[in-house]
């Protein structure tokens, strides 16, 4: 008797590719029911190359097609990069599923140098994360911060074409495409937060799909379930999406979770900074408290402007 087939909505990406396979993988480990076949579709983040992603605007940038996907019933769920997702879901989605965490760290790619503290004044770094950017510029002013867009083999490529001295990405990506090799540094949590949910592959189902959300549900981390929870709480609170400058990293330690927190501005003069720590499963809580702490410690002044500066 053949199997069910069920159709699995992916970016057309190399590394967006990779997760999805990586995600059927982890399914047939745990049922031999179904097959699975992927519709790849390209997003409007990925079209758009030529413009900052904060001047696009985030709302649905890498998702909003994936999700049309999903609405329409051309495929019975999505995979993403969960740092991708906006905190509010179109009406008739959810977050079904998060696969364990990889390392969240941001990496130091260089041709030339071995370390962050072994580039030279004014050295050109490239980046396409306003929050990158202005913690960069916070631990070294000097640095000359170029917008750098594309997928990881481009940004690649455009290092090497338009002589960066380094350029910064998540290590989870370079990792997961066992690029290791090009890693000279991961940079610490006191220099870079790391972006919320960064490193972590979120898997999205429409609310009423009872059989496809069991079946994610086979494989959800439930640790980092409660982590990105605390993490996309604050965001939210904030009312920030991936592109504003945002970090937050939240980890379980033996007194609950320890939620870090961080606003900046743009030219990384003024970094804000917190932590919280509280139940395992209070993270929604604590991502609000923190998010209140921040914005009367001068968040919410930072984040209006850089509002602003967007319009």
């Amino acid at each position: 008797m053949s199997k069910k087939v069920i159709k699995v909505g992916s970016r057309d990406s190399v590394l967006a590719m990779w997760q999805t396979n990586f995600v059927i993988e982890q399914l047939k480990k745990v049922t031999d029911d179904y097959d699975f076949e992927i519709v790849s579709l390209k997003t409007k983040g990925d079209k758009i190359l030529d413009v900052s992603l904060a001047k696009i605007g985030d709302k649905g940038l890498f998702t909003q097609e994936l999700e049309s996907g999903l609405l329409s019933g051309e495929v019975a769920f999505a995979v993403h990069s969960l740092k991708d997702m906006p905190t509010e879901l179109p009406e008739g989605l959810q977050m079904s599923a998060v696969l364990t965490r990889h390392d969240p760290s941001d990496a130091l790619i260089s041709d030339k140098y071995q370390s962050f503290a072994e580039l030279p004044q004014g050295a050109k770094v490239g980046t396409s994360s306003l929050r990158r950017k202005a913690q960069l510029l916070n631990a070294r002013p000097d640095l000359d911060i170029h917008d750098l867009r594309g997928n990881l083999q481009t940004r690649m490529r455009k290092m090497r074409e338009e002589n960066f001295d380094a350029i910064i990405l998540a290590a989870a990506g370079v990792e997961r495409l066992e690029w290791h090799d090009q890693i000279k540094e991961k940079l610490s949590f006191d220099i870079c937060l790391p972006a919320v949910s960064q490193g972590v592959i979120g898997i999205e189902t429409r609310s009423d799909d009872e059989e496809i959300i069991k079946l994610v549900q086979l494989i959800n981390d439930k640790e980092t379930e409660a982590c990105v929870a605390a993490e996309r709480s604050l965001l939210k609170s904030l009312e920030g999406g991936c592109q504003i400058p945002i970090g937050a990293y939240a980890e379980i330690t033996t007194e609950g979770i320890r939620l870090q927190g961080m606003v900046g501005s743009l030219d990384g003069k003024t970094i804000i900074r917190d932590e919280i720590t509280g139940a395992v499963d209070a993270g929604k809580e604590l991502g609000q408290q923190l998010a209140d702490r921040l914005s009367q410690a001068g968040g919410q002044e930072i984040l209006a402007e850089i509002r602003m500066e967007m319009k």
